[in-house]
């Protein structure tokens, strides 16, 4: 059978067989469409599921490592802390010179101190024979002290002091509080204590004899320190270096 339409005629055979075959084109297309859409239902599933689980996963975890960590910090800063204070209290722990091993000499550095703690150093002055009035062994801890915050030599200190006001102290020395002879106008300038008398000493022989650039500085030796502190006399550097040996005889006795 033959249609026509316009001057074209096609078997209706043909169109029979096209039809059916768009039909069943668009039935698998459907089928297609909703296979497609359960695929995408079960990954979106299977993905929710993931995300949930991980989510669970993660927050597990997190708390763990969170509370390993805050666990493991803990101890370990501990251990940390304990360490440090060991560290610390042996870099604080200063190792002293032994009263055996003090040594002097006429050229030494007047800079440096003995090394000695201020136990050691109060058995030596508490051994000096010389010292009746107690003076030097009543301010040892003063001496100490005041060598350390001027870097001066405890030794040379006790030894200038010795030479200048002598081992009691004499009397003008004592009333003055001035006990390494420091002048003004031809007199011994007054100082209000024993305190402030020997703290004026040790911070004018730091600033002014035994810092370089100090206005009376000539070296940090006895034979420097003599330049301008009494360069007339021809005897004071043996006179001083003299004060200090029996100090360091004193040392040699103590226990």
């Amino acid at each position: 059978m033959l249609l026509k339409k316009g001057l074209i005629f096609i078997p209706i055979t043909i169109l029979g067989i096209t039809f059916w075959s768009n039909t069943l084109y668009a039935n698998n297309s459907i089928a297609d469409t909703k296979d497609r859409i359960k695929e995408i239902k079960i990954v979106e599933e299977v993905n929710i599921d993931k995300l949930v689980r991980n989510k669970k996963e993660k927050f597990s975890i997190n708390n763990y490592t969170r509370e390993t960590k805050t666990t493991s910090r803990g101890n370990v800063n501990r251990e940390t802390t304990e360490v440090n204070k060991t560290e610390v209290k042996l870099n604080t722990e200063k190792k002293y010179t032994e009263i055996k091993d003090v040594k002097i000499n006429k050229n030494m550095d007047l800079t440096k101190r003995t090394g000695l703690s201020k136990e050691d150093f109060k058995k030596v002055i508490k051994n000096l024979k010389p010292d009746t009035s107690k003076f030097f062994y009543n301010n040892a801890d003063t001496i100490y002290d005041l060598c350390a915050k001027y870097q001066i030599n405890e030794i040379f200190f006790c030894g200038l002091i010795s030479a200048e006001s002598g081992w009691n102290i004499a009397s003008n020395h004592r009333s003055t509080h001035n006990y390494i002879s420091l002048m003004s106008n031809g007199k011994l300038i007054h100082y209000s204590s024993t305190k402030q008398g020997l703290e004026v000493a040790a911070k004018k022989l730091h600033q002014n004899y035994l810092t370089p650039g100090g206005k009376f500085y000539g070296g940090k030796t006895l034979s420097g320190v003599k330049k301008k502190f009494c360069p007339a006399s021809s005897s004071w550097t043996n006179l001083v270096y003299g004060r200090m040996q029996q100090i360091i005889t004193a040392a040699k006795k103590a226990k």
